[in-house]
């Protein structure tokens, strides 16, 4: 399949970062409320409960869903019951800067994987715009200033965060490179995104089991779940906004632009995620966000351009 950046496919990717920004914000409110495995298990057994009143049109297409079972279980397992879990405990130990920071390096992940596992050829365009993007990044997070790299230490959390990268950069190259059976499926984007998120809640349930059991197992103190109306609406956004809204582009920009130039794109969640601080903290927009966001976009143009 041939892929191709086009403004289609670009609006399509620059929306889940949005959503994603918002993700990371809620996620480290509500750390001390609810664990983070049982999180990730409510938000997608919510999205599921949300389009499950449509499962006629995944019924309609159980053939190919049969035949696509197994790399749905591995999408449900990457993009759904590690990445977010992961993300989630990463944000019990870590810091918001280094767990952003460590995310930057989703581009290269991306590419690292695409060449080791699915055997993809990476153009030396794809490296170079990588490292322009990841520059952008770490000039939003160091706020223009080198010696922030000093205040870095690393914690648990950061490990959790790598983990986590290499679950999506997976679940990006699963959905950039379908099976015959999977592509079929694909013509239906919700019975597609029903049957990856079925099986998300079956691997996010298994976590959160295991959370709440192994504390009674080792005697460890148990989980607990502060039930508030912020965490209400919290659980609501987390389903609707960057689960269902955001997978359904996400899905949509990497079938047009292919995996590697869509990981990129995450890179545009800091940028978004220092524009929330600006709306809703009345913190003002600082000269090294555009430079910023032009060596972002800068990586994107150059990873995407094509061969003369």
């Amino acid at each position: 399949m041939t892929h191709k950046l086009t403004a289609k496919a670009a609006l399509f990717l620059c929306i889940p970062p949005v959503l994603w920004a918002g993700n990371a914000i809620v996620g480290r409110m509500v750390a001390s409320q609810i664990p983070p495995m049982t999180l990730n298990f409510f938000r997608w057994a919510i999205a599921l409960a949300i389009i499950l009143p449509f499962v006629g049109r995944l019924w309609a297409l159980k053939n190919e869903a049969n035949g696509a079972v197994w790399r749905l279980v591995l999408l449900g397992l990457t993009g759904m019951g590690c990445y977010n879990s992961f993300q989630y405990l990463a944000l019990q130990t870590s810091t918001a800067m280094n767990v952003t920071l460590v995310a930057s390096s989703m581009p290269v992940w991306v590419l690292v994987i695409g060449r080791v596992v699915f055997k993809q050829r990476v153009a030396a365009r794809s490296w170079a715009g990588a490292a322009l993007s990841l520059l952008g990044v770490a000039v939003v997070l160091l706020q223009g200033d080198l010696t922030r790299f000093t205040q870095l230490k690393l914690v648990p959390g950061d490990a959790w965060m790598i983990l986590a990268t290499w679950a999506w950069a997976t679940y990006s190259w699963l959905l950039s490179r379908p099976t015959p059976a999977q592509s079929a499926l694909q013509h239906d984007w919700l019975a597609y995104l029903m049957a990856q998120v079925m099986f998300g809640v079956i691997w996010s349930g298994a976590f959160s089991a295991a959370e709440w059991t192994l504390p009674m197992a080792t005697g460890a103190a148990s989980p607990e779940i502060l039930w508030s109306a912020g965490l209400a609406l919290a659980l609501a956004y987390v389903a609707i906004g960057p689960a269902l809204l955001a997978y359904r582009f996400w899905g949509a920009g990497i079938a047009l632009a292919g995996a590697s130039t869509a990981g990129f794109f995450a890179n545009l969640t800091p940028l978004f995620a220092a524009t929330f601080s600006t709306l809703f903290l009345g913190e003002a927009p600082r000269g090294y966000h555009a430079v910023a966001f032009g060596l972002i976009i800068l990586g994107i143009v150059v990873s995407s351009a094509k061969r003369r």
